[in-house]
């Protein structure tokens, strides 16, 4: 039972963000998750990090926790230099990287950047194409790929990840295009916050993939207003879908639900955007809770 802390880089200063994973990583969290947008959906005008050039700075400045995206998209980048980047920052955190990757459903962003949004099904199948030649990338041997999106020529990625295998995590809950490649592709399906509800219905879909959730949470600690927690809680994430807020006690019950059908990890994101207090609550009282009915 693995758990990672989602913080998504906007509105905050690379300081902060940075000092949030340190006491993340402090607070024995073993992942911090970051997103993957040229600008935020629903804050177009904040400032919004790169995330994969963040994603190698907190490598760079981190020890033990690890780092991915949910998810990084896709066609923002060939799938060669997203492999290049992807080794590139495994081997500057000594092989921490997780590959968390998404076919592109944001239709406007895609748009509004000019990259070319083109029909869902071939984003998706474009998606199984890079995936393929990371792969082949991460290898290190020559090789050719002839597909339909992607056609390489005596192609190499040096250096190879530190990881012998690096763990690849598909986002998403579209049992038509995303599933059929988590059920082929992935080593972690993550289920997003808005498709919790529907987790039972859909685990027999991601195959042998192992599975983690999301989950926007309100804590209510020691001395902490409920109402206060509850009301700021709902105002952030109450579109989400998936929404926990309650004492520990309360969130361990929540989700140990998930645990029973089968969740082995959780990504989770705190109404107050991760204030250190609140990272060390959620680990010192929920995560070994958790773990303990995982384990029985």
């Amino acid at each position: 039972m693995w758990f990672g802390a989602f913080l998504p880089q906007l509105r905050m200063r690379f300081d902060t963000i940075l000092e949030r994973v340190l006491a993340a990583e402090a607070a024995g969290f073993d992942s911090v998750w970051l997103m993957d947008h040229l600008a935020a959906p629903a804050a177009l005008d904040q400032d919004t990090f790169e995330g994969w050039t963040l994603a190698a700075a907190l490598a760079a400045r981190t020890t033990t926790i690890r780092i991915g995206h949910l998810v990084t998209c896709d066609p923002f980048r060939h799938p060669a230099v997203l492999a290049k980047m992807a080794a590139t920052v495994d081997v500057l955190s000594g092989g921490r990287l997780e590959l968390g990757l998404g076919w592109g459903s944001l239709a406007e962003e895609l748009r509004r950047f000019g990259i070319g949004e083109g029909p869902s099904r071939d984003r998706a199948a474009r998606l199984g194409e890079s995936i393929e030649i990371v792969r082949r990338m991460f290898d290190g041997a020559f090789f050719d790929f002839d597909g339909d999106h992607f056609q390489l020529e005596q192609a190499i990625g040096r250096p190879v990840p530190v990881q012998e295998h690096v763990p690849i995590h598909l986002g998403g809950a579209g049992p038509t295009l995303t599933m059929p490649l988590v059920r082929e592709h992935a080593d972690w399906w993550n289920c997003p916050s808005y498709a919790t509800e529907r987790l039972a219905e859909l685990r027999p879909l991601a195959g042998d993939a192992r599975v983690s959730v999301q989950h926007p949470i309100g804590l209510v600690t020691d001395g902490a207003d409920r109402q206060v927690v509850e009301e700021q809680a709902r105002r952030r994430f109450g579109g989400w879908g998936g929404l926990v807020v309650g004492t520990p006690s309360e969130v361990v019950d929540s989700l140990g639900a998930d645990v029973a059908l089968g969740a082995e990890g959780f990504v989770v994101q705190f109404s107050d955007f991760g204030q250190p207090e609140t990272l060390h609550a959620f680990m010192r009282t929920v995560a070994p809770a958790l773990r303990a009915a995982a384990a029985a």
